[in-house]
């Protein structure tokens, strides 16, 4: 296998597919990037056995194809070691691949590419086409609220259902919940849903911020998904499992509607949070007409107060939150003003922009 590369058409491909690497691995060869000539298209693959990604750039020169791997870390840090208008050569030989650019030369220890695991694939059974840009704001405006690492493994992830006219991500943690929905002409039959895990969910994030929009096509089988753009391949395992009911969390019968500007709200919260139990995050909101105050204190005996001004009129309330679970909706909306619907302090807020209702936010109230 020989070729010739710049660096600069190299190093966005082989950063994305190195993201998907874990350090610690218990196979070697996971550790590797698998690299493929075919005659002047090169592949780059990594996976850590749940997730999978391919890219594939074309090479300046070719010289005979082949397939190898080599440590993926490693690859990446001579790479980004390199002066940006630097050319590299590539060439195996005695299972090392060794790399020329300049005055610069290295030898890479390989594994055979047959040593490579690829992630399992089963036939879709589900397969539509959507806006890369779409996709990448629904996960944006979403993720966020996924579990980390629950015991309720489902949790631990996004649900992406899709039918003939909507596409809908779904993500909680328990405590809270984020929903989008956008119209889209799927062209399938039966509305389906599956849970993408949590390292899925961010790398293909990461991806599809790159670069031009397009449109991109998504394939759903029975235990994969695989989203396919012009020079890369992303595949992901499914979670088993079964989503919550998303639909028996939504609140229901909210009469008390208030209208707030995003960012001084935001800003607000920010502030009183400063002074919240480090370990809790508690904060005290209290609606009466036109005003919204909020309270924040700690062990310590501290206090901090905010008076936002806000479209209500009604009955005065007081309701305790988690300022974090608030302030990160308030991050990805970017309307001017926001929209928070609340009955009584034992039950859920509903947030979302007050122009736009494609996504809504669910925050369970906390007991102060």
């Amino acid at each position: 296998m020989q070729f010739e590369i710049s660096r600069e058409a190299l190093i966005k491909p082989l950063q994305l597919v190195t993201g998907v690497v874990e350090r610690r691995q218990t196979l070697p060869v996971l550790s590797n990037v698998l690299l493929a000539l075919d005659k002047k298209m090169l592949s780059l693959t990594g996976t850590d056995l749940e997730v999978e990604l391919t890219g594939s750039v074309e090479v300046d020169s070719a010289g005979s194809d082949g397939e190898i791997t080599v440590p993926a870390r490693k690859l990446m840090d001579i790479c980004k070691s390199l002066p940006d208008s630097a050319s590299l050569k590539f060439d195996l030989a005695d299972d090392k691949l060794k790399i020329q650019s300049g005055r610069s030369r290295f030898s890479l220890s390989t594994l055979p590419a047959t040593d490579f695991p690829g992630v399992d694939e089963s036939s879709g059974t589900l397969e539509f086409a959507a806006a890369k840009s779409l996709l990448k704001t629904m996960l944006q405006n979403t993720s966020f609220a996924m579990a980390q690492q629950d015991v309720r493994y489902y949790l631990n992830g996004m649900l992406v259902e899709v039918s003939a006219d909507y596409l809908r991500v779904v993500a909680t943690d328990g405590h809270r919940l984020a929903m989008q929905t956008e119209s889209i002409k799927s062209g399938v039959s039966d509305t389906s849903g599956v849970i993408v895990p949590r390292k899925g969910v961010l790398e293909l994030g990461r991806l599809l911020s790159d670069g031009d929009d397009e449109d991109i096509n998504v394939v759903i089988g029975t235990n994969h998904i695989r989203v396919t753009m012009s020079n890369f391949t992303f595949t992901s395992k499914l979670v088993d499992g079964k989503f919550p009911d998303y639909n028996r969390v939504l609140p229901k019968g909210g009469d008390k509607n208030v209208i707030a500007g995003r960012e001084q709200l935001r800003d607000s919260l920010n502030r009183t949070a400063i002074l919240s139990n480090e370990k809790f995050r508690g904060i005290r909101l209290i609606l009466s007409d036109d005003e919204l105050k909020i309270i924040a204190n700690n062990p310590e005996q501290e206090e901090a107060e905010e008076t936002v001004p806000v479209e209500y009129k009604g009955d005065s309330l007081e309701i305790g939150f988690n300022v974090i679970y608030l302030v990160d909706v308030l991050n990805v909306l970017d309307s001017e003003n926001v929209q928070l619907i609340v009955s009584d302090p034992n039950s859920s807020a509903l947030v979302q922009s007050s122009d736009d209702s494609s996504a809504i936010y669910v925050v369970m109230p906390m007991r102060l």
